[in-house]
């Protein structure tokens, strides 16, 4: 039985330091990636993601926005 990802993660915010809770974001189908989103009180937009590095890597310097993960044949 493989461990299911936490459905939400809580960091501090990087502007106001409050925390700021994100959500498992269900845009990837993908096995090798969760990304996460949440927006603080403040506004400040929170990404996460768990998995392989260059995919994280890229979903985080996408900004979260119609990121979609492409396999590389």
């Amino acid at each position: 039985m493989a461990n299911k990802p936490a459905r939400t993660l809580t960091f501090k915010c990087a502007k106001c330091t409050k925390p700021v809770t994100v959500y498992l974001q269900k845009v990837s189908a993908c096995s090798h990636i969760q990304p996460y989103q949440g927006i603080c009180s403040c506004g400040e937009v929170k990404l996460h993601a768990i998995g392989q590095k260059d995919a994280v890597e890229s979903y985080l310097a996408s900004g979260g926005v119609n990121w979609s993960h492409h396999h590389h044949h």
